[in-house]
């Protein structure tokens, strides 16, 4: 089957039977089109959960329905018969078809039926029993992202695997963290080195062979002498770094703020940068995530002028379904929800006289503008920063549709934080953000940080720490 699931040999004698949950279809409406040789089923209980989630107002409708148009595609105009004995998958523009898609029917017979038919997974155990007893000896998988739901599967005789085809790590530790700290003095480790002046910009080139493997564009090189360089373009040989100024970097200054530890500081020459277009903050609750973004966000459109407005938008679990029962405007709905935004804004301005009256001329000046997730997703923003927060909620298929939205001269940046995940079916090596991560690490107007330490309060950090 290729690399779709884990654990699945890639050259098989027989194949396999992988009978599909609606969460995995929600999670990659694509995902039919990963399993190449083998057959995929879609058992009709699941048709109805889709049917049934298609129209609301939740993320999650687009990739319904994204998921049923492909089935559709798939389908055509095939025989009751023909769907039954499987359809051939046509992937692009492949002249071969590889594997078949079938739709399981629902049956209800006594002495097959295990489970009661209380809710929609038993449903489906219950029809796949079924199916294995009809057809003896054929290898079968029920493919869920629902952890409970594969242990009752389990219970019954069903094999069962998690989806895995857009898991790029499979230990989040070793996701890149946007910089290395090397121990000691970094210069002890090369032999040999190039170093350039441009424009008042001091360039280093260095061997590749004697940094390792482990090494990104836009990636931050740190030491204990307080060197600190950013890798600006690799070749198969050699590695150009450029150097920056510790003391520089935590001088600099965004609306009124200013890096409180070397983190930040790597952070904030990243959201500053024209040439970086996407930037991905990770980092404990308390990392300063949100209030970066934000005062380099006020700073580049109201200061420098280089965007027109500021698109703040957040994934929280709850929050599309509950939107449309809220009273007012989509922005009066938004607040409620982007207080983490309007918290940030009081705590840029706690020095002023009036701290009330200076965030709400900031409101009034700033083009800023809440926005639900589903008005980013048809859109697309042209000379606009836009600012997702909590992306550790997104699937990688949500999180490709929301920064496709980018036009010409945006930039995005993604805040989010693996270990504060609310969306049931993902982890932290499923998240979207780590998928982002991982997929961007090479891009050469990207970068990343984890943000470390919890500068909020010495109560937050004993808390993250302790609790």
């Amino acid at each position: 089957m290729g690399n779709a699931l884990e654990a699945r040999p890639i050259i098989s004698t027989q194949t396999t039977t992988y009978i599909l949950d609606s969460n995995v279809l929600i999670h990659d409406p694509n995902s039919i089109l990963n399993f190449e040789e083998h057959q995929v089923l879609i058992p009709m209980t699941v048709l109805e959960e889709l049917d049934k989630l298609k129209n609301g107002k939740q993320t999650i409708a687009a990739d319904c329905r994204q998921a049923i148009r492909l089935i559709d595609q798939i389908l055509g105009t095939a025989s009751p018969a023909e769907i039954e004995a499987g359809v051939p998958i046509r992937r692009g523009n492949k002249s071969e078809p590889q594997g078949t898609l079938s739709i399981l029917s629902s049956h209800h017979v006594e002495n097959i039926t295990t489970l009661p038919t209380s809710n929609n997974d038993n449903r489906i155990i219950n029809d796949i029993c079924h199916f294995q007893e009809t057809h003896p000896g054929a290898p079968v998988i029920l493919v869920t992202k629902d952890i409970n739901m594969r242990l009752k599967a389990r219970g019954c005789g069903i094999p069962t695997e998690d989806y895995h085809s857009d898991q790029l790590v499979s230990d989040i530790g070793l996701l890149n963290k946007g910089y290395r700290l090397f121990e000691g003095n970094f210069w002890d480790r090369v032999s040999q080195v190039q170093t350039e002046q441009l424009e008042g910009v001091t360039f280093h080139r260095l061997l590749k062979e004697e940094l390792g493997d482990d090494i990104y564009l836009n990636q931050f090189f740190l030491d204990d002498t307080g060197f600190v360089a950013r890798v600006n373009a690799i070749t198969q040989d050699e590695v150009q770094l450029q150097h920056y100024c510790r003391e520089s970097l935590m001088s600099q200054e965004a609306w009124g703020l200013q890096p409180l530890d070397i983190y930040q500081a790597m952070a904030l020459n990243l959201l500053l940068d024209p040439d970086i277009h996407l930037v991905n903050l990770t980092g404990a609750a308390g990392s300063g995530k949100t209030i970066l973004a934000l005062a380099a966000a006020i700073e580049m459109t109201v200061a420098t002028k280089q965007f027109r407005r500021i698109i703040a938008t957040r994934s929280t679990r709850g929050l599309d379904e509950d939107i449309g029962y809220l009273p007012g405007t989509e922005a009066e709905k938004m607040e409620p929800w982007l207080g983490a935004i309007t918290d940030n804004l009081e705590a840029l301005h706690c020095d002023d006289e009036s701290t009330n009256s200076s965030v709400d001329y900031i409101l009034k000046q700033v083009p800023l503008h809440f926005k639900s997730l589903n008005y980013i997703r048809g859109r697309s923003f042209q000379q606009s920063l836009i600012i997702i927060d909590e992306c550790q909620n997104l699937t990688p298929h949500q999180i490709k549709t929301i920064i496709t939205r980018a036009g010409s001269g945006s930039k995005v940046i993604c805040l989010g934080n693996l270990a504060q995940i609310d969306t049931p079916y993902l982890a932290p090596t499923s998240s979207g953000l780590t998928y982002m991560t991982e997929r961007f690490k090479n891009f050469p107007h990207g970068g990343a940080i984890q943000l470390q330490g919890v500068p909020r309060s010495p109560l937050a950090a004993y808390a993250e720490e302790n609790l």
